[in-house]
């Protein structure tokens, strides 16, 4: 009988103590996190002509014109080879504490491309931004992508170009503020000034100086759809730069003025995504395209400006296979140069564009590139052949900057390899 009364009190005992223990508190959530990202790459790459090209022929922008010795052999038609690992990326991911009720964020990015032929190999800032993001709203401050690049939407070419001549490419500094407008549409308002790429510099002006000249930075607004299979967007943008405060001995406050519309889409499913974007507009030079802007002077007097227009289009189909993904890409770009019809008596002309030598200018440039990525957990290579076509003319006699006579079509191929490992 005690010995029941033992053994019943203990169980009591036990059955009252798991009732009044509390459960494990849950784990605190992380004051901070960091984390590192990134990849090691090496190219390959071959072509058979002279091109405009940064960095060591890393990335090849447009076909150099014909140019013919005392023999009739073209200078330009020559190949180059180059093995580079310059594109390597390090970057920082930090989340901290809410600030004023938003999540923060911020990302800290750069790679080895240098910002200059003579700094290549040196470690180059792309991204530094931070990221305030409410229910509805994001508010984002610091150096990050030009608003017509879209991340979710560019070229999946194995060039580092990533489509550029074709498709806007760069970081600027901006405030941009995000506003949901419901589940799938939001709308961006974006301030930025111009950083890298730069804006073109006319005579007597330094690095970016059109851009800090001007009290107004550059705005541009864009609509964006977005569901699980669907992204498509369209925005535009105005920009206001002044080269020069100083021109002809006296204070300047020239402008040059410009405007650009931008729409894309992509799809995308389990076995292959699609791709297109298209941009029109003026002095887009900064977003490594054709064109620029245009200087004219009368002697004594200060120098004017007007912008080029520049359009281009792409289109990129890929498959979305995990182990082996074949792609395609192809674009188009057009120099229609400048909304002028001839020079007043005593006024000259100074191009301030990309895409011209000497009196001879691009018109326009093709490229059509296949690829295919063999991929193994975090590891890629990507062999992939491409050919670009540019036409080059004489200036036209308007002074527009566009191309006129004795146009040349020069073409480049290039074959190369990538190799990426991401961490």
């Amino acid at each position: 009988m005690k010995k029941i009364i033992l053994l019943s009190f203990a169980t009591f005992s036990f059955i009252g103590n798991a009732q009044t223990t509390t459960a494990p508190a849950a784990p605190a959530e992380k004051e901070w996190d960091v984390s590192m990202y990134g990849f090691i790459r090496t190219d390959y790459i071959w072509d058979t002509r002279k091109s405009a090209q940064v960095r060591e022929y890393n990335l090849n922008l447009y076909p150099l014109d014909e140019v013919l010795d005392a023999n009739g052999d073209d200078l330009n038609g020559v190949g180059a080879s180059n093995f580079l690992s310059v594109v390597s990326r390090l970057g920082v991911k930090v989340k901290g504490p809410n600030v004023w009720g938003s999540k923060m964020s911020g990302t800290l990015e750069g790679d080895f491309f240098g910002n200059t032929e003579s700094s290549i190999g040196l470690l180059r800032l792309r991204h530094a931004y931070a990221n305030m993001e409410w229910s509805k709203t994001t508010l984002t401050l610091g150096q990050t992508w030009y608003p017509t690049f879209i991340p979710e939407v560019f070229p999946g070419v194995a060039n580092f170009s990533t489509g550029i001549m074709f498709n806007p490419f760069g970081w600027a500094s901006q405030i941009r503020l995000k506003q949901n407008l419901s589940k799938e549409i939001s709308f961006a308002l974006t301030a930025y000034k111009e950083r890298e790429f730069t804006t073109q510099t006319a005579t007597g002006g330094t690095q970016n100086s059109a851009s800090f000249n001007s009290a107004l930075p550059t705005l541009h607004g864009q609509f964006q759809f977005k569901n699980k299979n669907w992204i498509a967007g369209l925005g535009a943008e105005y920009k206001s730069l002044q080269p020069l405060t100083e021109s002809a001995g006296k204070s300047s406050t020239e402008k040059v003025n410009s405007t650009s519309v931008v729409g894309y889409f992509k799809y995308s499913n389990d076995k292959f995504s699609i791709k297109a974007y298209g941009i029109s507009g003026k002095d887009m030079y900064n977003l490594v395209m054709l064109g620029g802007f245009n200087g004219y002077t009368v002697a004594g007097q200060q120098e004017k400006y007007e912008a080029t227009k520049t359009s281009s289009f792409w289109l990129d189909l890929a498959s979305n296979n995990k182990k082996t993904a074949p792609g395609l890409f192809f674009g188009y770009t057009k120099n229609d140069g400048a909304d002028k019809n001839g020079l007043a008596a005593g006024e000259t002309v100074k191009y301030y564009m990309r895409g011209i030598s000497g009196t001879r200018v691009v018109d326009n440039v093709w490229r059509a590139s296949a690829r295919v990525d063999f991929k193994q957990n975090k590891f890629r290579i990507t062999p992939e052949i491409e050919y670009t076509k540019a036409t080059w003319g004489d200036l036209k006699s308007d002074a527009s900057g566009a191309a006129d006579l004795n146009q040349k079509e020069v073409g480049n191929f290039r074959a190369m390899i990538s190799c990426a490992y991401t961490f």
